[in-house]
């Protein structure tokens, strides 16, 4: 990580609340740090601009790629995916009763959950785990 980088991701994290964008795991939780996450890829002409970057789990940030868009399972038509840094997730997204599934709400959170396959069987059974230490889903 450049220096650039490394003094934006303290800032970063605090505005995310040290969660992922995408599934909000949060960071401690995951044991795992979590990376800075270029929202628009550079490959797609993304910077390295703190207003492109956002914090995701390693799950999340592989499975997106270079990814900026999906296609809405339920319209069938393609949808830009969820802009972690100025879209509110509860509006795209919504907790399972359980709190262990991530329900689209939306055409933007409908591709989003498909295409970063946010219920894969590993992360809800992380999540039950979690829910059961009253730790997830977060505030």
């Amino acid at each position: 990580m450049n220096s650039t980088l490394r003094k934006l991701r303290p800032i970063i994290a605090a505005a995310a609340q040290h969660r992922c964008g995408y599934c909000q795991t949060q960071e401690v939780l995951s044991g795992v740090p979590l990376t800075l996450e270029h929202i628009q890829p550079t490959v797609h002409g993304g910077t390295d601009q703190e207003d492109n970057l956002w914090l995701s789990c390693r799950l999340c940030n592989e499975a997106k790629g270079v990814q900026s868009q999906a296609i809405d399972p339920e319209s069938g038509q393609a949808s830009a995916l969820f802009n972690p840094r100025t879209q509110q997730w509860p509006e795209h997204f919504v907790w399972s009763e359980d709190g262990t599934m991530i329900m689209g709400l939306t055409p933007i959170g409908r591709a989003t959950l498909t295409a970063l396959d946010l219920n894969s069987e590993f992360r809800v059974r992380s999540r039950a785990l979690w829910v059961e230490l009253e730790k997830h889903p977060p505030k």
